[in-house]
């Protein structure tokens, strides 16, 4: 499927967001529950030596590093979902997402949040505030599943996949906007390393919240 040129596009109406490594920082917590879910699904544990190591994987590479059958995802992100629902009080925000949002609303840019974790998860960890800066919500989508999700959210925002960009931390969230139609942004403080994020060419790579609201309001790319 052919994307438009990140460039010469239509002007973004409509902004994607991944949740957890892109506007939640809390990947601190999902490795402090790796050896957890790895002893209770009996997968292979994360030694911390190789955690930098799988940054530079696919999401695919690292499922089948870690020996988790397919049949087996679902369930661990129920139940992922449901601990991190009795610790959202430990995770805060990226330092300027609460200011990119509110930039992105005054812009007149709407805003999804599409993600595997539930939304009532999300919601607590931006806060009533942040919360209602977004439009569109599609949650609990599966690992792979993010595709039908973004073609949920341009339906129910009444844009066109060329008027829209999805931004996110994974290798997943790249290949599920190429699958929707749509641009991808990759951001580089989230979970994969910047290698394995332009291996897969991007249209836009943001080192800081900031440079989302410069790239797509302001247009300096």
């Amino acid at each position: 499927m052919t994307v438009p040129d990140a460039d010469a596009g239509a002007p973004i109406r409509l902004v994607i967001f991944d949740f957890d490594g892109t506007l939640s920082d809390s990947g601190g917590w999902f490795l402090g529950i790796v050896d957890h879910l790895a002893e209770k699904y009996r997968f292979r544990a994360v030694d911390p030596d190789e955690v930098e190591g799988m940054r530079d994987k696919t999401t695919r590479e690292v499922i089948r590093h870690l020996g988790i059958p397919p049949w087996k995802l679902p369930f661990i992100a129920r139940y992922v979902r449901s601990l991190l629902a009795l610790h959202t009080h430990e995770i805060a925000l990226f330092e300027g997402i609460a200011e990119l949002l509110a930039a992105l609303k005054a812009a007149g840019i709407r805003v999804a949040v599409v993600t595997s974790n539930s939304e009532l998860n999300a919601r607590r960890i931006l806060g009533p505030d942040n919360a209602a800066l977004v439009d569109v919500w599609e949650c609990a989508s599966s690992l792979y599943g993010k595709a039908p999700k973004y073609r949920r959210a341009l339906k129910r925002a009444g844009v066109a996949a060329s008027e829209a960009i999805s931004i996110g931390d994974e290798t997943r969230d790249i290949e599920a906007a190429r699958r929707a139609g749509m641009r991808a942004g990759a951001v580089l403080w989230g979970y994969a390393s910047e290698s394995a994020l332009r291996a897969q060419s991007p249209d836009l790579v943001f080192a800081a919240p900031n440079d989302i609201a410069r790239m797509l309001i302001a247009g300096d790319r």
